[in-house]
């Protein structure tokens, strides 16, 4: 299931994941991917088209947030799970590659009356409630009016399929807003990810090797006889300059000296990686996330604008103040980090120095130098982190946490291993012993047991609930207007029509219309039938509802006209004047049985005969049990219509845009590509009938693909081999003259 946004962005969902994708179409790049509460049947991307004064006078202004904010910077190519859409120049934001300022929105629908609107395609502004059964088609008007929604419901072995027409008058009257809105909802959305991609990094960026340090040691707790704390080994080697033939054995065969150089090498790089992503990105997208939803919490102040949509200040506000416990912590990471590596150089450093001695080899004069600088350095390394913790071994296998980094970036609830030391903080102590300050709203809350991770996941979680409101509040205000029960249809049971859209809906953005196509079985044939209602409830139109019957088609060379019997297959919009249709001659011969037409709707909807053309039905009573009320316009083609020959042409897709479309089989594996706005002149000769009945000899027309029906026999004949879709592509004249 896939949708395009004009002519850049694709949207597709996955059934097993239940997860939707945005890709780039020039590039085969992920843009951004979210979940979503039930497998989704159907979508439909639509653009916003009313124009207005005040919505002019904001798409021409420039975001300030352009002007106030630092460009974020791009993230690290290196990591595998980084997202090339941050990692390329010029393009820190999710949101230059979907569209300018003008609002569009990508509408999902699934089982269960499952129905959401997604801003931009990228964040919820609206979830759908009071529909029942699976959606098989859906359409937001472009002027915001109303949502068209058909639908199904399995009883007793069929499915009853329906027409649903929700007004979305909250949408409409409040655009600007909206739009304002969901602009802003789709910045902190990108900057959530950003910010997830920028601790991905991060993570990355750590490596197991950091932890070696921490196993050796509790190792050597496990194996040696002596009494002696292993704190003490050390502090008797820095103040002696002699080991214990125990600690000797650890230094020398287990971590050695090459292994604590590399040991060394490895934290110094990992530390810098890490401490340079937490200063140029995460700090910068959190700074800007911070901004953005402190303009937000600006626009729900605005009660009179805001407030109808469901914006809540104080929501915002817990965002606000979440972000930053957020960004405190990254601090406190910053600072860990500094720490640590001024430590560990230090340590590091006067150990290999120790363990050169072992070994007799030439100490180097510039690493023989200590000042008492780095013994104290040394000293308080080894106090605080060479202690023997039972708790800890209980808790996580081993007796130390030397490596004090990587804990913040595990993504767990347990605390801190080793939290950072508040005792002597005045800063500290006082807001403790403040009541007033501690709560005080001015004050960020500080969390100095928890992770990193720990602290991200609930800043989520409270922006996620913030934004969550609104959506809830659209997703109300949508109420049900119109239901019309259409038929009742065993064809619904097929899996292989759950592939593609019919129903077909389709909206007019000139004509302010609902278009659904469908068929109704009748005397053993599928009659096409095209619905259409105004997107504004309150507006009726004429010719409502209207069936076609297709006559007969006249070849353009010899004029000899062709009659018959034929049966709807599958039908969509070319284009808002053109309907794209498959029909099956029902006397045919196989393989010349399958015609393709290009159905003017204005021929349909002739105004001068417009009065003869009216339902006398009742729209509360379905409509495949009131056939005979529908007004049924016969056509007759001279041009506009094409033989498909040697292939069971099953199901067709039409693009105006593009002026493309394509005819697939009915075993889904033979696909024709038609170029339909062309200036190469050809006609089909009609004349094969007539030498197929005189000869009783089949005429052979040479593909550059198999036809369907020896694309059958080699499926039979390989079995072990997995089928394929073969595809040509035909020239066709702009009026398909056959």
């Amino acid at each position: 299931m896939f949708e395009l946004l004009s002519i850049s962005v694709l949207a597709f969902a996955l059934a097993d994941t239940k997860k939707i994708v945005l890709c780039d179409v020039e590039k085969p790049e992920s843009l951004h991917s979210f979940s979503v509460e039930a497998p989704v049947s159907c979508m439909h991307w639509m653009e916003v088209t009313v124009e207005s004064s005040v919505l002019t006078s904001f798409y021409n202004a420039e975001d300030e947030s352009n002007l106030l904010l630092p460009k974020l910077p791009t993230l690290p190519k290196n990591y595998s799970n980084t997202s090339k859409i941050f990692s390329e120049e010029n393009s820190d934001e999710i949101i230059k590659l979907l569209g300018d300022v003008r609002l569009n929105i990508l509408v999902l629908g699934g089982s269960a009356g499952f129905i959401e609107l997604y801003a931009y395609g990228m964040f919820k502004i609206a979830r759908v409630t009071g529909i029942v059964g699976t959606c098989l088609a859906l359409c937001l008007s472009s002027d915001l009016k109303s949502l068209s929604v058909v639908t199904e419901v399995s009883a007793g072995g069929a499915s009853e399929v329906s027409y649903f027409q929700l007004e979305t008058n909250l949408l409409y009257s409040f655009l600007p807003e909206v739009t304002r809105m969901a602009r802003k909802f789709t910045h902190i959305s990108a900057l959530l990810q950003y910010i997830n991609l920028s601790l991905t990094c991060m993570c990355e960026a750590w490596e197991e090797i950091l932890m070696q340090m921490d196993s050796r040691l509790t190792k050597f707790v496990q194996e040696k006889n002596t009494t002696t704390s292993v704190q003490d080994e050390f502090m008797d080697l820095l103040l002696w300059g002699k080991a214990s033939a125990e600690l000797q054995t650890l230094l020398m065969n287990q971590l050695t000296v090459k292994g604590l150089k590399k040991l060394g090498q490895s934290i110094e790089s990992s530390y810098s990686s890490i401490q340079k992503l937490v200063i140029s990105h995460l700090q910068s997208g959190s700074e800007s996330l911070l901004y953005h939803l402190s303009e937000l919490k600006g626009m729900a102040s605005w009660k009179q604008k805001y407030e109808p949509l469901g914006l809540d200040a104080a929501g915002i506000e817990d965002a606000i103040t979440a972000v930053g416990s957020f960004i405190l912590k990254a601090n406190e990471l910053l600072q860990v980090i500094d720490s640590s590596m001024k430590n560990f150089k230090a340590f590091f450093r006067w150990l290999y120095v120790a363990m050169l001695r072992m070994t007799e080899d030439h100490v180097l004069p510039e690493l023989n130098k200590m000042t008492q600088k780095d013994i104290t350095f040394v000293a308080e390394f080894l106090t605080e982190h060479f202690n023997e913790a039972p708790d800890l071994y209980n808790r996580k296998g081993k007796y130390f946490n030397v490596e004090k980094v990587g804990q913040y970036l595990k993504d767990e609830d347990d605390d801190l291993v080793s939290p950072p030391n508040t005792e002597g903080n005045q800063w500290y102590d006082f807001l403790q012993n403040s009541s007033h300050l501690k709560e005080s709203p001015l004050l960020f809350p500080y969390y100095p047991r928890k992770s990193l991770h720990f602290v991200k996941r609930r800043m989520e979680n409270i922006i996620d609930q913030c934004l969550q409101k609104p959506a809830d509040v659209i997703g109300k205000s949508m109420n049900q207007a119109i239901c019309i029960p259409l038929y009742r249809d065993a064809r619904s049971e097929d899996s292989t029509r759950r592939l593609f859209k019919f129903p077909f809906l389709w909206n007019n953005k000139t004509s302010n219309l609902h278009y659904l196509i469908f068929t109704i079985l009748e005397d053993s044939l599928y009659k096409m039938c095209i619905l259409r209602r105004h997107t504004d409830i309150s507006q009726s139109v004429s010719n409502g509802l209207i069936a076609i019957k297709f006559g007969s088609f006249t070849y353009a060379t010899t004029e000899k006209v062709r009659r018959s019997t034929y049966s709807c297959l599958d039908a969509q919009f070319y284009d808002d004047e053109t309907v794209t249709v498959v029909l099956k001659d029902t006397v045919g011969r196989e393989g010349r049985d399958r015609l393709l037409v290009q159905l003017p709707l204005s021929l349909v909807y002739n105004s001068e005969d417009s009065a003869e053309y009216q339902f006398t039905g009742t729209y509360s009573t379905r409509l495949d049990e009131q056939c005979s009320a529908i007004p049924t316009r016969t056509m007759h083609f001279e041009k506009h219509w094409r033989l498909l020959e040697s292939m069971k042409a099953q199901y067709v897709a039409g693009n105006g845009f593009r002026k493309v479309s394509c005819v697939l089989s009915s075993n889904l594996r033979h696909v024709r590509v038609f170029e339909m706005d062309i200036d190469d002149e050809w006609e089909l000769d009609e004349s094969s009938d007539e030498e197929e009945e005189a000869g009783n000899k089949p005429v052979k027309i040479k593909e550059e693909v198999l036809s369907e029906s020896e694309a059958e026999n080699q499926q039979a004949g390989t079995a072990a081999l997995a089928p394929e879709m073969v595809i040509k592509v035909e020239k066709v004249d702009p009026e398909l003259d056959s």
